[in-house]
């Protein structure tokens, strides 16, 4: 597919996403389009494209995968024609990964909260931090974090769930102590909850860092209508919906900028 293509001043295409293959692992079920990890296949192309561009200039693109649990931006990154162009490493709180391992040019292991001292700053073109910050205490470190490790003029990719105000106090304050009650640990990791609003208002309170794009996923999903995500279709209703309201979206990805001063 070649879809016609309009490129905005940062780069990010206009055109209509399809996932290049199914998800390999995370599911009984290999589907190719599965809205739960849609954000991974967008982001894919992106960082192709991109790094396409950086070997039109003659470079490679460096990537760092904040979080990167079992592999699900790996196995859509691999799909896409310019990954030898890419040299992608990853971290998490443990080493989990499933889908190919050893593609990762490095690991790391530690806890973002922390900091990561063990990677030097101004380090990565495209650092992602998919699903992470929910579960943190506190997150002006890990923010700061991430800018660090991202190079002067590069890219930073932030993805957090969303509710609309003011379910997203509710979903801070009540819901964890009745997952404690109801003994529903997964629900209870949650630390934090974000609207739309509240999440790039937290981002915008660090200067080194400027959003170029909010986009949501995940606007009617899961329950009954799974079985939609078989078809194209859903996959892209989803997607034109998202596009065009993602503070009513189930999850929402954050493109930013880092400045050429720096952090």
């Amino acid at each position: 597919m070649n879809p016609t293509r309009s490129v905005d001043s940062f780069g990010l295409d206009r055109r209509a996403y399809s996932p290049r293959q199914a998800f390999a692992i995370g599911s009984a079920r290999q589907r190719r389009y599965r809205l739960r990890l849609s954000r991974y296949m967008v982001l894919a192309q992106d960082i192709s494209d991109w790094a396409g561009a950086a070997a039109l200039a003659g470079r490679g693109l460096t990537v760092l995968d904040v979080g990167c649990g079992w592999g699900p931006l790996l196995c859509q990154l691999e799909a896409e024609p310019h990954f030898d162009n890419i040299g992608i490493s990853g971290c998490d709180t443990t080493h989990t990964v499933l889908y190919k391992p050893e593609l990762y040019r490095e690991f790391f292991i530690g806890d973002l909260a922390r900091g990561y001292p063990e990677i030097e700053s101004e380090r990565y073109d495209v650092v992602v931090c998919e699903q992470v910050l929910e579960h943190l205490d506190r997150l002006d470190r890990a923010i700061a974090t991430l800018v660090r490790v991202t190079r002067p003029g590069g890219i930073l990719v932030i993805g957090v769930p969303i509710f609309f105000p003011p379910l997203h106090l509710a979903r801070k304050y009540l819901v964890p102590r009745l997952a404690r009650i109801l003994r529903h640990p997964e629900t209870a990791s949650h630390l934090q909850a974000f609207s739309l609003f509240s999440f790039l208002r937290l981002l915008r309170a660090h200067p080194a860092i400027s959003v170029v794009k909010a986009r949501g996923f995940r606007i009617i999903s899961g329950g009954l209508l799974r079985p939609l995500e078989d078809y194209r279709w859903w996959w892209r209703l989803n997607r034109q919906l998202g596009e065009w309201l993602p503070a009513l979206c189930i999850e929402v990805q954050i493109i930013l900028r880092k400045s050429h001063a720096g952090s």
